[in-house]
């Protein structure tokens, strides 16, 4: 934890805007991922991603929602067929 505080610390500013440049990707990696793969939803799960960033689990549902767009409406399409 040190050496992650000298190096923040340190007048680099150039890492600091590396760190904060990935950890905004990664915590609007969702939404990202929904303008591919769930465009329909690409607004609220934007939305969503402002306070799930700040628990795992809520990231990881708002991931789930937006990988999984268009896998919901090509089964969802099929008749049931028994």
């Amino acid at each position: 934890m040190e050496y992650l505080q000298t190096l923040l610390a340190g007048e680099n500013y150039a890492f600091i805007a590396m760190v904060c440049t990935a950890a905004l990707i990664i915590w609007f990696l969702p939404a990202i991922l929904a303008l591919f793969f769930n465009r329909k939803h690409f607004k609220l799960i934007l939305l969503a991603c402002i306070p799930a960033g700040l628990s795992f689990i809520a990231w990881g549902g708002v991931f789930l929602w937006a990988v999984t767009g268009k896998v919901v409406d090509k089964y969802a399409d099929k008749p049931n067929q028994a």
